[in-house]
């Protein structure tokens, strides 16, 4: 297993999902948000695995501010959350290919049954 939580240090959710891991005795890796973004292509990875709008946090002040309802374009949608990440659901959990966005210890269950 390969886990990588992306998140704030501030977030409820993702403080559970590395208290998760933890007790279990799993090795991970977290990135904070504030400190250090997430690249284009550790960004493409997740949108393999969850849908974009999973991935915006639509109740966050840079939501309204970058005025994001209005935008249509996955592209434009994708570019504005690589340059402004506060806008993103966290905890975002990568484990290899596979991602999750939010608590979803079911999911993070089935990971460590697989290895």
């Amino acid at each position: 297993m390969n886990i990588q939580i992306f998140g704030t240090k501030k977030c409820f959710d993702t403080k559970k999902a590395e208290r998760f891991f933890k007790e279990r005795n799993i090795k991970f890796q977290f990135i904070d948000l504030n400190e250090k973004s997430m690249s284009k292509g550790e960004l493409n990875s997740v949108l393999n695995s969850v849908k974009l709008n999973e991935l915006i946090n639509t109740k966050s002040k840079e939501y309204t501010k970058l005025n994001f309802s209005n935008i249509r374009s996955a592209d434009i949608k994708i570019e504005l959350l690589l340059k402004n990440q506060k806008v993103m659901n966290t905890p975002v959990v990568r484990n290899g290919k596979e991602a999750t966005v939010g608590e979803k210890t079911d999911i993070w269950n089935e990971w460590i049954n697989k290895s």
